[in-house]
């Protein structure tokens, strides 16, 4: 039985979330600090969820006609400062190299903060014929954005991420791929990740740096706040006429291209823990589990239990199940504990009078159910609870999210909402001093704009003017 004075070694997440979040990345040996400020180490646990998400992804963007490639980590300063909305985003945090060995190069290097610029660059050699398109690009890489404020996964100075890059031969072809890919994230967010998603367009304060739109993937946390985890970016022909991308078209004719830029990060497994996490530790979706089921044998030092644990875990593995034993001299207490906080959806327990009975206890991580099932029926029975907890997972954090939305028509509610811990949503003006003065007033600010709007819209509650959008409100990570 676990013992619950376990999970004092974890602060409390209904009185210091910030800090049960940093208890649970570590102590679950997820990441460790870097030597540099900001930095994070992700530990073999860690990476082997980001492995998990990374398949799932890939085998998705292969699907929608992607490829991937790989470009320069170093960019010459003078392609960043090609495009000027871009160059002024992403300033504050370019880290630069300005010697190599001994000697001052003669031009200084951005050491890549996103790919756009070396991309572009590429693509204005390589796209010469109407012929040459659609190019649809991934790469799976590392960035380094110099933040001064750092968290494990939410924000560090380098992370892992992919970006998909695209270019097109009209506008209305770079609009349906931007579309496309972010409705590929939501139903991989909802369906892999089992975190339920509100898809959107961002305000023009919160577009990416260059974009001509783009558009959100907003997840709800556990303390009510947002995290975004994707986005999808539509730039029209602005890198096109920045980087001179030009096709001759069908018709005879030089044309700029169209592009967009779409990417999600190892934030995804900041919100899978924020999301799912409870305060015994992780709760993890089977499908990005790197164990699915663990193994635990009750009284191993009687003859025949840990071969037939071993037995167990042989047969799971062969029809495609992360499994693993735990074989360790820990108590069985230590053994529950352990394998709770870290997330693994399902604990399979076999001890002596269990393999008599012909029996073993399978215990859910997400809900704490334990059931009694034949061991000549395992194999059929583990996929399918997997399966279950993978379905039910989803809809509990469905049930808290819709909770946890609240309409609001005036400053007052929207603040007691969000105090509340709550995503607000409200008729919006579009005036960039609204979005600010919810900034200053509420320290909230705007996520997405939902794609189905509604006719009628009312006044903004912020300044009373007429309404042209619906827009939700959160404090965010």
């Amino acid at each position: 039985m676990a013992d619950k004075n376990f999970v004092k070694e974890v602060a409390d997440m209904t009185v210091d979330f910030p800090q049960w979040y940093t208890d649970v990345v570590l102590k679950t040996q997820l990441v460790d600090y870097g030597p540099i400020k900001g930095t994070m180490v992700i530990r073999p646990y860690g990476y082997a969820i980001w492995e998990n998400i990374q398949k799932e992804l890939d085998a998705r963007f292969k699907k929608t006609g992607h490829k991937n490639a790989y470009f320069p980590l170093l960019i010459p300063e003078s392609l960043l400062k090609k495009e000027a909305e871009h160059v002024e985003g992403f300033a504050p945090e370019v880290a630069m190299v300005t010697y190599a060995g001994k000697e001052q190069l003669s031009e200084r290097l951005v050491i890549r903060p996103t790919s756009e610029t070396i991309i572009c660059d590429m693509y204005s050699k390589w796209i010469q014929s109407y012929r040459d398109l659609p190019l649809k690009l991934n790469q799976w890489a590392n960035v380094v954005r110099w933040e001064k404020t750092t968290r494990p996964f939410l924000r560090t100075s380098e992370f892992l991420w992919q970006e998909g890059h695209t270019v097109h031969a009209t506008r209305e072809e770079a609009v349906e791929e931007t579309l496309l890919m972010l409705n590929v994230y939501k139903e991989f967010a909802e369906n892999v990740l089992a975190i339920p998603v509100l898809v959107g367009q961002k305000s023009e304060k919160e577009k990416f740096a260059g974009a001509e739109s783009t558009y959100g993937m907003e997840a709800m946390m556990k303390d009510g706040k947002s995290l975004q985890a994707g986005t999808s970016h539509c730039f029209g022909d602005k890198f096109s006429r920045a980087y001179d991308i030009q096709f001759l078209d069908k018709d005879g004719s030089h044309k700029y291209a169209w592009q967009t830029s779409w990417g999600v990060s190892t934030r995804l497994i900041g919100a899978l823990i924020m999301a799912h996490g409870d305060q015994r530790g992780l709760v993890l979706p089977p499908k990005v589990a790197p164990v699915q089921v663990i193994v635990l044998p009750i009284a191993s030092h009687k003859a025949g239990v840990n071969e037939k644990a071993q037995e167990i875990i042989d047969q799971l593995v062969s029809i495609g199940i992360r499994c693993e034993g735990d074989f360790s001299d820990q108590s069985a207490g230590w053994k529950f504990n352990q394998w709770e906080m870290k997330g693994v959806p399902l604990r399979l327990e076999v001890g002596p009078r269990d393999i008599e009975n012909g029996v073993v206890t399978l215990a859910r991580r997400d809900n704490f159910e334990k059931i009694t099932v034949k061991i000549d029926e395992i194999k059929e029975k583990v996929p399918a609870l997997l399966d279950t907890i993978q379905k039910d997972m989803l809809e509990k954090a469905r049930v808290f999210r819709d909770a946890h939305i609240k309409k609001a028509t005036s400053v007052e509610e929207m603040k007691k909402y969000l105090d509340e811990g709550n995503f607000v949503v409200t008729k919006w003006c579009g005036c960039r001093e609204c979005e600010d003065k919810v900034k200053e007033l509420m320290q909230a600010s705007s996520r997405i704009m939902p794609l189905a709007q509604t006719l009628d819209m009312g006044v903004c509650p912020i300044c009373g003017k007429p309404a042209g959008t619906t827009m939700i409100w959160a404090r965010a990570y």
